[in-house]
């Protein structure tokens, strides 16, 4: 009698769940974005300060969420000397997963010869276009690359809103949190508090993220238009195959190795991955990844570290971009390079590709970063891409965070910092839990209860 009665109610309780679950409401902004954009141009173009502005409230968060996140995790952690292990592994493996980056887009651009047959004189160029961009190119050299993370003071690093910076602080105020003993522990339960604030702030922005992804969608659409990609639409494809390629054949085999399934890290984080498709960004959703991080038992003191990390050194989806362009911009313009020069300007690339974190369209400005050394290929080059560049920036976004959830996961394995129960049951049923959780939380994700016992608790 009862028992049949409660199996009748979650049918309402999913129908629901459709209409107000965020990935479906996204889904519903972007499409509506496409059809704008498409037949109403000059509105749709209209449309775009809808999603910067969406993008602009969440990068105002991100640097006090990344601070109080890794702060807490780090004081959360019994062995404090276990964060050196941690930061090495990471490294490795962003350097790893960025060099095969690197050749999975070289191999597609010489295989596909997507610029083969334009013959484009470099004298032609309009050299005005990467001057613009070249302004906002990140430092190259190493020495100037360690400087910029150091900001010029402790607020500055907040101001300024890049990620680097606001880690190096994260991390020293961490440890110093765990020198001081008893006399921090007022502050360290502060930031835990203020965390809990920014999270329940964030929820009600993250309720904006359908009316930014319209605009965003709409802008794109509206200012080039679906037509315009078929000039140079064998590019584009080159560069999905390439992004396909690499999330399948690498970041596949490594979630598989690890034991989990790539496909459903994909079901679990699809609110976000489709939040980084409307908005062409993967910063919006980094306060929802790290939540969701620690609810697939995760311990915010390793994954809390590496994911900020790895926004900034495993830029994988720039990394193809990078050399697809360049060697794309040399067969346009009929140059020959050399298997040294390509690899020379590999070497390069792998510098490149992180230092223009944190820049708006870093991909393009990483790309212009890297012909202004590479004498053998014309900077003008990139006047060539500027047309079709947001129509890839999406596919770099979404390869860049894809390879970032499975690289914090894989890491968290590593330091024994993941309980596998917890990852397997999380992932198995998709969002479930974490939905049914957000709609009575403010759309904030929460950690299962099996995850916070497996989790140390801040002191």
């Amino acid at each position: 009698m009862r028992p049949q009665a409660g199996t009748h109610t979650p049918a309402p309780t999913k129908s629901k769940a459709l209409y107000k679950a965020l990935y479906f409401q996204v889904v519903v902004g972007l499409t509506l974005g496409i059809l704008a954009g498409h037949f109403w141009p000059d509105f749709g173009a209209s449309l775009k300060p809808l999603g910067d502005g969406f993008v602009k409230l969440v990068k105002m968060m991100i640097a006090p969420v990344v601070f109080c996140t890794i702060v807490s995790g780090i004081t959360s952690l019994n062995d404090t000397r276990e964060i050196g292990k941690t930061l090495v592994k990471s490294m490795a493996l962003f350097y790893a997963l960025t060099a095969a980056a690197l050749l999975i887009g070289l191999a597609a651009v010489i295989i596909i010869e997507p610029g083969v047959g334009m013959h484009v004189s470099p004298s032609s160029l309009d050299p005005a276009v990467a001057a613009r961009y070249a302004k906002q190119a990140a430092p190259v050299g190493f020495t100037d690359f360690v400087l910029h993370i150091i900001p010029h003071s402790f607020f500055g690093a907040f101001a300024e809103g890049e990620v680097l910076p606001v880690l190096l602080i994260s991390v020293l105020v961490g440890f110093g949190l765990t020198r001081v003993g008893k006399a921090g522990e007022p502050v360290v339960q502060g930031i835990d508090s203020f965390s809990h604030v920014l999270f329940a702030a964030f929820g009600f922005i993250m309720k904006l993220a359908p009316v930014g992804a319209f605009g965003a969608m709409a802008f794109t659409v509206g200012k080039y238009g679906i037509n315009s990609i078929g000039s140079l639409g064998l590019l584009i494809l080159t560069f999905y195959v390439a992004c396909v390629f690499f999330l399948v054949a690498i970041i596949g085999t490594l979630a598989r190795l690890h034991g989990f399934s790539l496909w459903k890290v994909l079901r679990y984080f699809r609110e976000e991955l489709l939040i980084v498709l409307g908005t062409s960004s993967s910063e919006p959703v980094l306060p929802r990844v790290l939540q969701k991080l620690e609810a697939l038992g995760c311990k915010k003191g390793v994954s809390g570290l590496v994911l900020p990390m790895g926004y900034s050194f495993n830029l994988d989806g720039t990394a193809i971009y990078l050399t697809l362009a360049s060697l794309f911009i040399a067969q346009a313009c009929d140059i020959h390079l050399s298997a040294g020069q390509i690899f020379a300007m590999l070497g390069v690339m792998l510098l490149t590709s992180k230092g223009a974190a944190g820049v708006t369209g870093s991909g393009f400005v990483a790309l212009v970063a890297t012909l202004t050394v590479m004498p053998d290929l014309p900077v003008a080059g990139v006047a060539l891409l500027v047309g079709i560049d947001r129509f890839m920036s999406e596919a770099r976004a979404l390869t860049s965070i894809i390879s970032n959830c499975v690289a914090s996961i894989v890491v968290s394995i590593w330091e024994n910092a993941c309980d596998r129960e917890v990852l397997h049951r999380e992932l198995n049923q998709g969002c479930a839990a974490t939905e049914r959780s957000q709609e009575s939380t403010g759309g904030i994700p929460v950690m299962p209860l099996a995850a916070r016992a497996s989790a140390q608790p801040s002191p």
